[in-house]
């Protein structure tokens, strides 16, 4: 079994903002498996599908951004998922052009401290992880402020751009070809 986590802070105030690109892409994955991402276990809303020929549990923590690895760690214990072989998480990268995606095997947090909490609840960097470029900060612009608000509507445009090449990337990781991947979605 896979678990494909996609990060992002739960409720309303916080639908469409950069931080959430990663629950955009989930909701954009379970829309054309069509799946429902309701079951709530774990601190976490989940859905179970076939998809790329496995079994895979699409995940939204619901422990906010920066806890998203208590949540993450306790299903991939739970469902015996080896997070270096069957793990991939999906998060918005502020380093990265709006609509851009970077494909990784493995790798540091890079200062993501979603991706800080899933590296010490799983106790390693090894997990596949896309990161959907959400437009990078400006001279003087405020992390939080910049992540947390509602996004403009050219940089919504191209993250659902590169949101929509999400799936064929994960089709190619589940199949052993990140490889291919990388080349082709980088």
């Amino acid at each position: 079994m896979y678990i494909i986590a996609g990060l992002g802070n739960p409720g309303l105030k916080y639908r469409h903002t950069r931080h959430n690109a990663g629950f955009d892409a989930i909701d954009h994955l379970a829309k054309e498996l069509n799946v429902k991402i309701s079951k709530k276990e774990k601190s976490a809303l989940t859905g179970r599908c076939r998809f790329a020929g496995e079994d895979v549990l699409l995940v939204k923590p619901q422990t906010y951004m920066n806890n998203s690895g208590e949540s993450i760690g306790a299903l991939a214990a739970y469902y015996k998922v080896d997070p270096e072989k069957e793990l991939i998480v999906l998060s918005d990268d502020v380093t990265l052009d709006a609509g851009k995606l970077r494909i990784r095997k493995k790798g540091s947090a890079g200062g993501h401290n979603g991706l800080k909490s899933i590296i010490a609840h799983c106790h390693t960097e090894g997990f596949s992880r896309i990161r959907i470029g959400v437009g990078k900060l400006g001279p003087g612009d405020d992390m939080i402020t910049h992540v947390l608000t509602k996004m403009p509507k050219d940089d919504r445009i191209e993250i659902k751009k590169a949101i929509s090449n999400v799936p064929g990337a994960l089709e190619l990781i589940i199949s052993g070809n990140t490889e291919e991947a990388m080349n082709r979605y980088n």
